[in-house]
């Protein structure tokens, strides 16, 4: 049995509206705070398993996305889109996932639990990261999709902002990570791997 939240029927009622607006032609990186080649604003959120997770002290490369709200359409196709690559995304770029919006750790683990999640999904319930992070919102109202790409120290190397179409962010995502660096292993060299 699905249960919506007053908070998560507003949503669906301007999303769809939102349907059938024009969408718009590109959208600017420089309206955002967060540009390429700036670091991050650190955080420090806790996850739908009550886990705090900092992002300064994730030193590997990072995808840092914020949606709209839980259990809504747009959001559970992005978050199932992210979970059916995230292996590949932890394997090939050696790099993590995380999801934030502003709804409670308990809202997270049902909607975590629900789609199966394998990454973290983050509970910014004051939307202080959100408004850290600049993401601007969609129509004047509903807090907005974007997806950022972190290198390894933090650095921004991609911002995604598409509203409309919550299926892209990880192609998006997963070509910006394609090019970064790759960490070599130092003992290939050695034994030829």
């Amino acid at each position: 049995k699905i249960r919506f939240s007053k908070a998560a029927i507003f949503y669906l009622l301007i999303a769809g509206a939102s349907a059938f607006a024009p969408a718009p032609a590109s959208v600017k990186v420089s309206q955002l705070n967060l540009s390429v080649g700036e670091a991050a604003p650190d955080f420090a959120l806790k996850d739908q398993n009550g886990k705090t997770v900092k992002r300064s002290s994730i030193k590997k490369p990072l995808v840092v996305y914020f949606y709209p709200a839980d259990a809504t359409p747009g959001c559970t196709v992005q978050a199932n889109n992210f979970n059916e690559q995230i292996k590949d995304i932890r394997k090939t770029y050696g790099a993590d996932v995380v999801g934030i919006s502003g709804q409670d750790v308990e809202s997270k683990q049902e909607f975590a639990r629900d789609l199966g999640l394998n990454f973290s999904i983050l509970a910014d319930e004051d939307d202080e990261v959100r408004a850290a992070f600049g993401v601007p919102k969609a129509l004047f109202v509903l807090p907005g999709r974007v997806t950022y790409v972190l290198d390894k120290s933090g650095v921004c190397v991609s911002v995604y902002n598409n509203m409309a179409d919550a299926a892209s962010h990880v192609e998006k995502a997963t070509d910006a990570l394609s090019e970064l660096p790759v960490a070599s292993n130092p003992l290939a060299s050695i034994f030829k791997l």
